[in-house]
């Protein structure tokens, strides 16, 4: 709950706007005391009468309110709230913000803050792609901005991809766990979780059997500690949880370049079931039965995501968390695997068909580090992540 909580939400100009209209409904519901921030752009999508109808406080437009500046209002306004929220957070409105200018009144308001701030982007997916968009996405970050969304879908404008912004349910979510004072408050958390799919013709894969149910139940427990959380999902079956920062991919190739563009992160906990392996030369058209046989694949090693970020020197997360799935000899084979890709940790299970873990609800882990292995007992898979968070929270937090 959000009771007593005071949020300054600034409207930017988009479609995505009539969101905000929502969001203010939904944090009320939760307790929250919401201030309104109307920008121009925004009056073209939202009226001021109706924003300010639902907050039940007079909506905030203009810097250069004489009765509002004669007690420096701005400065006021910025410092008094619990969290500064942009929704939606236009690429102007980013942009601005990464290069510090301050020409209109919600400009100033996050330049003169104190505060922390979560923004939820939304913007055309060109524009999010866009290099200077990324550029100063990376500034934002690094200034310890916090990111709620974009997601991935249609648009108004007809195209398809990153842009949407995220629905008010998954923004009051980041709102609880910006506000959540829990050890993992103010660190970044990287959780890879699901399979990877390699195409070998338009309609047909390679994939595993993972359903994702791990990595997602992690993502959660450390959103619940207080932390922001990046979510690289490969095709799972579980849906990924609400509050955290979500990036679906689908080849191991892009899950890799999607870790690459999360760093710099505080942890990172590698739960994938990534690939080993991809189709060298995967084909633009379906494959079809022919009188010379079955067709010839030839394999290409993918990247070891792990192996290569536990080996970085620079941007290497303080703590690399790998996961080992293995049919026997559990103990020997991730004790190796750790040596071998020199992660922190190994979370180690047996996944063979008897055990009904790949799949299923629950899971029975060792966990193997510098003390050497040490096995939970069988458990829920979001009590192994819970108890995975608050180590992961005690090694880190410190």
């Amino acid at each position: 709950m959000l009771a007593d909580k005071h949020i300054l939400l600034i409207i930017g100009g988009g479609i995505a706007a009539y969101k905000s209209l929502e969001l203010i409904r939904r944090l009320q519901d939760q307790g929250a005391r919401v201030t309104p921030v109307l920008t121009k752009a925004g009056e073209e999508f939202v009226t001021p009468l109706s924003v300010s109808a639902l907050a039940g406080f007079a909506v905030h437009r203009d810097l250069f309110d004489l009765t509002s500046e004669a007690e420096m209002g701005h400065i006021q306004l910025s410092r008094s709230a619990d969290l500064l929220v942009v929704a939606p957070a236009t690429a102007d409105l980013m942009a601005k913000m990464a290069q510090g200018l301050a020409n209109d009144l919600a400009s100033t308001l996050l330049l003169a803050t104190d505060t922390p701030v979560l923004v939820a982007p939304a913007m055309n997916v060109r524009m999010w792609d866009h290099p200077a968009t990324q550029r100063n996405i990376a500034t934002l970050k690094a200034d310890g901005i916090g990111f709620v969304g974009p997601n991935e879908g249609a648009m108004a404008c007809g195209e398809f991809g990153p842009g949407r912004m995220a629905e008010p349910d998954e923004i009051v979510a980041a709102i609880r766990t910006r506000l959540t004072d829990g050890p993992l408050t103010g660190k970044r958390i990287l959780v890879t979780s699901g399979p990877t799919h390699e195409p070998i013709d338009p309609v047909r894969y390679i994939a595993n059997r993972s359903s994702g149910a791990q990595g997602t139940a992690v993502a959660a427990a450390m959103r619940d500690l207080g932390a922001e959380v990046i979510f690289v999902t490969g095709p799972a079956e579980v849906p990924p949880p609400d509050g955290v920062h979500v990036v679906p991919v689908q080849s191991a190739q892009e899950m890799s370049d999607a870790v690459d563009a999360a760093l710099p992160v505080d942890a990172g906990v590698f739960a994938a079931a990534v690939a080993d392996w991809r189709v060298a030369s995967a084909s633009d058209k379906k494959l079809k039965k022919s009188r010379d046989g079955l067709p010839t694949l030839e394999f290409a090693e993918n990247p070891d995501i792990l192996k290569r970020i536990a080996h970085m020197t620079e941007n290497r997360p303080g703590l690399v968390v790998g996961f080992a799935a293995e049919t026997d000899d559990v103990i020997n084979h991730a004790t190796a695997k750790r040596q071998r890709k020199s992660c922190d940790w190994i979370v180690a299970n047996d996944v063979s068909p008897a055990t009904g873990i790949m799949g299923g609800s629950e899971n029975a882990v060792i966990l193997i580090s510098d003390h050497g292995a040490e096995e939970w007992p069988r458990m829920s898979k979001e009590d192994v992540a819970r108890q995975l968070a608050q180590r992961i929270a005690h090694a880190i937090a410190g």
